[in-house]
């Protein structure tokens, strides 16, 4: 007699496997007709949902925590490990001050808007702390898919307020749970200092586990490359699970382990982060699905209204207001601070931690979620969609040179004595127009090949350099001053 376990789980991979597929095809699509990434997720999702065309019966809102949780888990782990510690200390000031007090500020305008459109004082409180926080996955997705170099003041305080604000907001929201759920509210000092807690305990452990993950794969030889990154992602997940069980943030602890691990010596460094950022994309396509799935469109309908409102505030109002007085002690130009405060992005992280009143019982929460989910989806098409057309109207975009089509990289086990090293040919450098005979290379350092739009060109003494070319030169450290005094700065990873 056949059982219904090998359909059932066949019938799952099979709808699974569906969606990925569409997640993954119509990705091109989105970025012709402009609409953000995570967007176009959230919207599969919808459609496959309970009320769409998919009929998938999905209200677990447990499940969908976890999913979520793992996923910006991995998602703020790659977008640590690409994160220079250069750009760290630049920015690290006005970052670590709009992912406390920004958060807080902003936190604080959504809810009095929230209150003056008629909703309770703890309610408004609440909404106001679950959309108080940009996200990791949606900002790190537009910056870096949109094939947009930013200066790299702006994008830097982006992407590193983006990774560390989440504390804040994850403290507000829970300790504004159990306000909605018990007649004495928490004191003003005792969330300043669960706020000092969670960042201090996940700050902490994510120093902790960063060094001492260096420390383990510096010493410790694996027999294939493909298990280094099972290793890396226990780290990740051990960044996240010791600080959250000792009351601290998990979040802030993988993004801390994430920078220092990166910034450190990897073996097989090339193939790692390409793994991380494949699993970094799974993560955010099966991420938004689910919270897409969780959401019912006709409930979106009645909240139409208080949800627009409160998005455009948040991206009109809140969002600027609180980031041009973060940011006006450090003197930045005030283009900056206009982009600064457009590119504030919601996207997972508030419908995450939306679910965690839904799971604690609160009076209202299946309505905040809905509503959350509306601002989510506005916030995301208004400032998102709009994100490559301020870059150019405002003038931030970098002058780094357009990626070339071929990359060239050496996989390692142990640090090498030397680096390869790609160097786009300006026509401004002297080097532009010689043959590769004429100039005059170190003993130690020598041209591996050239890139030249779609063409590989070997390089030989006869070879005459052009205006677009990349160019990998193999030099061993003490030559390296020679060459970037020939060949310039040597093009970002």
């Amino acid at each position: 007699m056949q059982t219904a376990e090998p359909a059932s789980t066949a019938l799952f991979f099979t709808g699974l496997a569906v969606l990925l597929a569409l997640s993954a095809l119509l990705t091109r699509a989105a970025e012709r007709v402009r609409v953000p990434v995570p967007l176009l997720f959230l919207l599969i999702g919808m459609a496959a949902g309970s009320e769409g065309i998919g009929r998938i019966d999905f209200e677990d809102y447990r499940f969908a925590f976890r999913i979520g949780s793992a996923a910006l888990i991995l998602i703020l782990f790659d977008g640590g490990l690409n994160t220079p510690m250069s750009v760290i200390k630049q920015v690290f000031r006005q970052a670590a001050l709009l992912a406390t007090v920004g958060v807080v500020g902003t936190a604080g305008l959504v809810a009095l808007f929230a209150h003056t459109l008629g909703a309770p004082w703890t309610f408004a409180l609440l909404l106001g702390a679950v959309v108080s926080s940009t996200d990791a996955a949606a900002v790190f997705s537009v910056l870096r898919s949109s094939g947009i170099h930013l200066k790299r003041r702006v994008g830097g305080t982006l992407e590193v307020e983006s990774g560390i604000n989440d504390p804040v907001a994850v403290i507000l929201t829970t300790l504004l749970t159990s306000n909605l759920m018990t007649t004495a509210p928490t004191p003003w000092w005792r969330i300043a200092l669960d706020v000092v807690i969670q960042i201090v305990v996940g700050g902490g452990i994510g120093v902790a586990v960063g060094y001492g993950g260096r420390f383990v794969l510096s010493r410790y030889r694996l027999p294939t490359s493909g298990i280094y990154p099972v290793l890396t992602i226990a780290f990740a997940l051990l960044a996240f699970g010791a600080p959250t069980l000792l009351d601290g943030s998990g979040f802030l602890g993988v993004y801390v382990a994430a920078v220092i691990l990166g910034n450190g010596p990897l073996p097989y460094r090339g193939s790692l982060l390409r793994v991380h950022d494949a699993l970094g994309w799974l993560a955010q396509v099966a991420m938004f699905l689910v919270l897409g799935l969780l959401v019912f469109p006709s409930r979106l309908i009645e909240v139409a209204w208080i949800g627009l409102a409160l998005a455009l505030f948040l991206a009109i109002v809140a969002r600027p207001a609180v980031v041009g007085l973060c940011l006006a002690p450090f003197r930045y130009a005030p283009r900056d601070i206009v982009y600064v405060g457009w590119v504030g992005l919601r996207g997972a992280v508030p419908i995450v931690l939306a679910t965690y009143p839904v799971l604690e019982g609160a009076p209202g929460a299946e309505r905040l979620f809905t509503i959350v989910f509306f601002i989510v989806v506005v916030n995301t098409l208004v400032p998102g969609a709009t994100v490559p057309w301020v870059t150019r109207r405002l003038g931030l975009e970098s002058a780094d040179p357009p990626a070339p089509h071929a990359v060239l990289g050496i996989e390692s086990l142990q640090p090498l004595n030397g680096e390869l090293l790609s160097y786009y040919i300006d026509e401004a450098l002297a080097v532009c127009g010689a043959t590769l005979g004429e100039l005059p290379f170190p003993p130690g350092a020598s041209v591996t090949i050239i890139v030249r739009g779609r063409e590989l060109v070997p390089p030989k003494g006869d070879t005459r350099l052009e205006t677009g070319d990349h160019v990998y030169i193999f030099a061993r450290p003490e030559d390296l001053s020679l060459i970037q005094l020939m060949f310039g700065r040597p093009e970002a990873e």
